[in-house]
């Protein structure tokens, strides 16, 4: 199963008036997808940058902090794939190219 992570955090940035907040853009990300990929291929999930699980999360985390990335920051095999508000004809692209298969 392929894994997407959203890296953001919980506090909108300040910049970001009327965005909405990473975990609200996970969550979109993962509905807007399964309206076009089988949901069974994929999975959405969210990575606060102040609170990262795992070793490769905490690098990442201080990735996006160090590089001042705008989060949500969208990443599918260690690639960064969008920043900010997601691009879903991006994401789209991406998922084809790894073979992701589509809803007939």
């Amino acid at each position: 199963m392929l894994e997407i992570l959203v890296y953001g955090a919980e506090v909108r940035c300040a910049s970001c008036i009327n965005a909405p907040s990473s975990t609200e853009t996970a969550s979109w990300l993962q509905a807007a997808l399964s309206r076009v990929y089988d949901q069974h291929a994929f999975r959405v999930r969210y990575v606060d940058i102040f609170n990262p699980q795992t070793e490769q999360e905490k690098e990442f985390s201080k990735r996006v902090v160090d590089e001042d990335l705008w989060y949500p920051v969208v990443v599918i095999k260690d690639k960064v794939i969008t920043e900010g508000n997601p691009d879903l004809k991006v994401i789209y692209k991406q998922l084809d190219e790894l073979g992701i298969r589509k809803i007939e």
